[in-house]
């Protein structure tokens, strides 16, 4: 594909006005071997994108690249941002916890170009022969540490065995400094692309705050320090194990607080639906394990909680990475007790006892409507939209964001008008088709 149409693709597709850095350095490089760093939110997807679509063959029914991803939540994302840059190929995703039949079917119905997979689900179809290793040409381990720390290098060293020796293009990122470059890869002189320390330094629009605990018990110092946040800011709270988690969640929840829970125990599409109603501000509040601290795309993130210490400084550097994104400033706040030893790359800027001003959270001014019906019923973003103002007696700046689904569909719509608005869509068809209608709890 040529510079101008992969730049003007690029642009379109992410809604920016230029490439930034790091992304212009991967544009004019010519190496077949890539080592890519930068921090999180630095723009790392489209990058890669880019190096991939400068050396992508017109479409010819076969399989040109595979991007391999640690988690499903990343996948998915990645596959987004692809596949909207990609124009005129063929993006397909593929991960765990969803039925192998329906990749499949649709491997059947057209042989996706570009394929971004988990793992274990693009080991599974290689070793099934329902897809084609030896027609790769392009090759992307994303956040590549962070499969490594998931222990996928049995699963990565034997996708590689079925993909050919000398390819095109191979990628490695991380938000980090690689300790370890891998062997199996065959890389030969890698160029590597830091931008680590040249991208400007998401610590200078952060602020580092202490919160003190009077107890070791920090529930109460949370609920009051969430009191004193703004209404509606969006915030991560971290803390270090599923079961702290589900305590805090449960116990926000009982206080009415809006709030939603993530860890690795839940089943996918609860997790799936934890970040959805997170990103579109239903609940702006998410109680989570550090596996919300890497590898997801949420916009404007206003606060990051530490309810407890980070076990390492790469886990403090990553859970602080879902705030002062891009260009936006962001806050930190650290709840500490008598019980905490803070580590040494914990600096703080300020200190903060939280006053708050009610005794109960406000609600919020966003609800998500559930809609049976998604992608694989050929209906679309557009589709949804219209649909909800049309049927749906919403203005346009009322439809909010839009997480279209293989079979359901979000959206995002004022809570105060949600009921009436399901009220006066539900007797019409969405695009020919029957659906049901529901607020999203």
């Amino acid at each position: 594909m040529e510079k101008k149409q992969i730049i003007d693709n690029i642009l379109k597709s992410a809604a920016i006005e230029s490439l930034n850095p790091m992304q212009l350095a991967v544009l004019s490089s010519s190496s077949p071997q890539l080592i890519l760093l930068s921090p999180t939110g630095s723009g790392k997807t489209l990058a890669f994108t880019i190096a991939m679509l400068k050396r992508m063959e017109r479409p010819s029914g076969e399989l040109q690249a595979v991007v391999v991803a640690p988690s499903r939540e990343l996948t998915i994302q990645t596959g987004e941002v692809i596949r909207k840059a990609a124009v005129g190929y063929k993006t397909a995703t593929f991960y765990g916890g969803h039925p192998m039949q329906a990749e499949v079917d649709s491997i059947n119905g057209a042989m996706p170009d570009i394929v971004v997979s988990t793992p274990g689900r693009l080991l599974d179809h290689l070793t099934r022969g329902t897809l084609n290793g030896q027609s790769v040409r392009l090759l992307v381990l994303d956040e590549y540490d962070k499969s490594l720390e998931l222990g996928f290098l049995d699963e990565m060293k034997r996708i590689a065995r079925k993909l050919p020796r000398k390819l095109a293009l191979t990628v490695l990122t991380s938000a980090t400094r690689l300790t370890e470059i891998p062997q199996f890869l065959n890389l030969d002189n890698p160029e590597t692309i830091d931008y680590t320390d040249r991208t400007e330094a998401p610590r200078a629009r952060m602020q580092i705050v202490n919160v003190e605990s009077p107890q070791r018990d920090k529930l109460a110092t949370l609920t009051d320090l969430l009191l004193t946040l703004p209404h509606d800011e969006k915030t991560i709270v971290f803390l270090n194990h599923r079961e702290s988690v589900e305590r805090v969640y449960q116990s926000l929840k009982k206080a009415h607080f809006a709030v939603g829970m993530y860890h690795g125990g839940m089943e996918q599409r609860q997790r799936e639906q934890a970040l959805d109603l997170l990103d579109n501000g239903t609940t702006p509040v998410l109680i989570s394990t550090d596996l919300a601290s890497r590898g997801l795309d949420l916009d404007r993130v206003g606060s990051v909680i530490h309810y407890h210490i980070a076990p390492s400084h790469e886990a403090w550097t990553h859970r602080n990475g879902r705030t002062a994104r891009v260009d936006a400033s962001g806050t930190v706040y650290v709840i500490t007790s008598e019980a905490d030893n803070i580590p040494d790359y914990i600096v703080f800027d300020r200190s903060l006892s939280p006053r708050p001003q009610c005794d109960t959270p406000s609600a919020s001014s966003t609800s998500t409507i559930y809609i049976n019906a998604g992608k694989r019923d050929k209906i679309s973003r557009g589709d949804v939209a219209g649909y909800m103002m049309q049927r749906g007696n919403l203005n346009r700046d009322e439809v909010g964001k839009i997480s279209l689904k293989d079979h359901c569909a979000l959206v995002a719509v004022p809570a105060t008008k949600a009921r009436q608005t399901i009220e006066a869509a539900s007797p019409y068809k969405l695009k020919n088709k029957t659906v049901r209608l529901s607020i999203l709890k």
